[in-house]
């Protein structure tokens, strides 16, 4: 069955004029359909950094090991990281919609064991559920934009999902800050998972009733092999970096990042025989072929290494080193927070149509530029520095960083192939998990080797002063990186093909005299595999 606009069930050899009268109907659908997809998305944002606030007090009440709950925060990023490739290749084999409410109903009971955890070792496995599920509904959600939507609105759409990413970024630890301090019904952290519950319901509810279904227009099988070889190298790179400063460094985990290069050599090579035998392998290794595609993916990686550095420095200079409350903490970064959604929105429907690349170029230098300002202010005022003197910082941060998420996945997916639009949805996803996980094993190097230097008898001022430096250091580090990023993303088009294609697509609008939401999608954008 093919359709006139990707939500519709009119046959697509009905003219434009005919599928007008049901286009408002339509429309309703597919922004409630992004509304599901989005609250989802949001869901498991908040939930990978509202955990570290928290941790205080479930160390606690359950009595938790140190290593324990490093399995408590890093098990969630290990599952996650290591599932969203097959995630999203699942979806493209069984149907999105199917995949994500799978993940969501999973999600939501893994939610639940968590919140009702009666001991560390039910917690660590709770936590891995969790990552799990959210690797299976997390990719759905860029593919099921990506095939719901026409070329000419996604940049809209994707902008709403720039401002979701900068609200979770923050939204996560200040959630956590009230919610453990609330101590809702003598609970203490306990509803920082279970605020998960009615949400979940509701997705689940409203996703089976609002989304459209749809899949690879060809019949894919699932690649098993490349499932494990995928999955054992990314365990092999990431668990060393989240454990190995806990650990001391040991020879065996150098060892296992070195080996993982061996084993996506591997995973390649196959993936390659894999297409040969019969078309199906689990990353469509073309798809590097499409420049757009492979100058954005090189460029989340280097901005996860950023993200995976900021957040984490940020929350210890704040907590430990200047001794704020969790609160006060979450509280400081609305700003930033703000400040990126306004961006994120403005950047891929005002912007990118009209300066593409160079929007995210502006966005690289003016992040620097936040970052540089923060390192001054931090040296200027040390202890005495107060949340409002941060706000400039952070707001000119939060601002480059808007200009870079949203239009950033504008660019990944502008020229993706929709039957492969699930693989390359986990491929995104899985890059940024990755670039995330170097940047907090880097955090080891410029953030804790400076801390280590901090003598015990210097008392309180010496631990702020330490901290404050620590922090300085490696934000200079998170400069230089970003320097990085704004020659890499030479690679990126110069204007996303789906502008282009607006443009043409509003000239045949007023030629026809349709409607926007009555005109024929581009061609090139027809799903022919959407059902019910």
């Amino acid at each position: 069955m093919t359709s006139s606009t990707p939500i519709q069930d009119a046959p697509s050899k009905e003219p434009a004029a005919a599928a007008a009268p049901d286009a408002p109907a339509a429309d309703r659908r597919r922004w409630l359909a992004l509304a599901i997809v989005m609250t989802a998305a949001f869901m498991d944002l908040v939930d990978v950094t509202i955990v570290n606030i928290a941790i205080p007090s479930i160390e606690r009440n359950l009595g938790a090991s140190f290593g324990a709950i490093q399995w408590i925060t890093a098990g969630y990023a290990l599952a996650f990281a290591a599932g969203l490739i097959t995630g999203g290749r699942l979806g493209d084999i069984y149907g999105r919609k199917r995949l994500f409410l799978v993940g969501i109903a999973g999600f939501t009971l893994a939610s639940a064991l968590c919140g009702f955890a009666a001991n560390p070792e039910m917690l660590v496995a709770s936590r891995l559920l969790q990552g799990a599920m959210a690797a299976m509904m997390v990719p759905q959600v860029l593919a099921i934009v990506h095939v719901t939507f026409p070329a000419h609105e996604r940049g809209k759409v994707f902008g709403l999902f720039g401002a979701i990413v900068g609200l979770g970024a923050v939204s996560g630890p200040l959630l956590g800050a009230l919610l453990t301090q609330w101590n809702l019904f003598g609970l203490e952290w306990r509803p920082i998972f279970l605020i998960n519950l009615p949400v979940g319901i509701a997705g689940l509810i409203l996703g089976r009733k609002f989304i459209i279904e749809s899949r690879a227009p060809k019949a894919l099988r699932l690649d098993l092999v490349g499932v494990v070889l995928i999955t054992l190298a990314l365990l092999m790179l990431i668990y060393p970096l989240t454990r190995g400063r806990e650990l001391g460094w040991p020879l065996w985990g150098h060892l296992c990042m070195a080996g993982s290069v061996l084993v996506f050599a591997a995973f390649v090579a196959y993936e390659k025989y894999k297409t040969r035998k019969d078309g199906s392998p689990l990353v469509e290794l073309s798809l590097f072929k499409v420049k757009s595609f492979a100058g954005g993916i090189a460029v989340q990686l280097t901005f996860g290494v950023v993200m995976g550095i900021f957040f984490l420095v940020w929350t210890l200079y704040m907590q430990i080193g200047l001794g704020w409350t969790a609160l006060k903490a979450g509280l400081t970064g609305v700003p930033f927070s703000l400040a990126v959604s306004v961006a994120a929105g403005m950047s891929v429907q005002k912007l990118v149509p009209r300066f593409g690349r160079k929007v995210l170029q502006a966005g690289a230098l003016t992040l620097a530029g936040g970052l540089l300002l923060y390192i001054w202010e931090a040296g200027r005022y040390g202890a005495s520095i107060a949340p409002w003197q941060m706000s400039l910082p952070l707001v000119v941060m939060g601002l480059g960083m808007g200009l870079i998420v949203a239009p950033l996945t504008d660019a990944v997916l502008s020229e993706v192939p929709r039957e492969h639009a699930g693989s390359a949805s986990g491929l995104i996803n899985t890059v940024g998990q990755m670039g995330n996980a170097l940047g907090l094993g880097l955090v080891s190097v410029v953030f804790f080797s400076v801390v280590d230097d901090i003598r015990p008898e210097g008392g309180r001022a010496a631990m702020t002063a330490g901290f404050t430096d620590a922090f300085q250091s490696s934000l200079w580090w998170v400069v230089a990186v970003l320097g990085l990023i704004f020659v890499v993303m030479f690679a990126l088009p110069a204007r996303p093909k789906q502008h282009a294609e607006a443009e043409a697509v509003e000239a045949e609008t007023v030629e026809s005299g349709t409607t926007e939401s009555g005109a024929l999608a581009p061609a090139g954008d027809r799903e022919p595999a959407l059902t019910h």
